[in-house]
């Protein structure tokens, strides 16, 4: 089972580099254009912003603290999918300060995060990866997913940031 979820998880870290490759840059130049960065994820997504603050290699100048944010910042956002009350709720108030983020989630079909979102970048995780014997799928690495997201958006960001140096 192992081999088969770790065939899938490569296939789904491939399917997000394709699919998502332009919005990796134009979100990663987005969040170098801030004066900092403020960094929030829902529920299971904690799990990125631990790592983006606490991991052994933090996003530079990051913080969690989303109220502090001004329209000379910029905000990222991760949630399990583009339908998440939380989220859309936090991105209406951040238009609404005219705050520019940047948000990363699954689209689903009534998800308004990713219309509201300066960037959207798609997790492409509508279904567990895994089949069972009842025709159902389960194994739904979101944070894994998002965490992999974050990496590559944090590499462009050094890189950016790195030329201005």
């Amino acid at each position: 089972m192992l081999k088969m979820f770790t065939t899938q998880l490569t296939g789904l870290f491939k399917r997000i580099v394709e699919k998502e490759e332009f919005s990796f840059e134009d979100g990663a130049r987005l969040l170098a254009q801030g004066q900092n960065i403020y960094l929030l994820g829902f529920r299971e997504m904690k799990a990125v912003e631990f790592e983006a603050l606490e991991g052994a290699e933090p996003l530079k100048g990051a913080s969690s603290k989303v109220d502090a944010a001004t329209n000379a910042d910029r905000v990222l956002l991760f949630t399990r999918t583009s339908a998440d009350q939380d989220a859309i709720e936090l991105a209406l108030k951040l238009q609404e300060k005219e705050i520019p983020f940047v948000a990363v989630s699954t689209s689903v079909p009534d998800g308004k995060l990713a219309e509201l979102a300066d960037v959207h970048i798609n997790l492409q995780l509508t279904k567990g990866l895994l089949p069972d014997d009842f025709g159902n799928r389960y194994g739904y690495p979101s944070s894994m997913a998002a965490l992999y997201v974050y990496y590559g958006l944090k590499f462009t960001i050094d890189e950016i940031l790195e030329e201005y140096e």
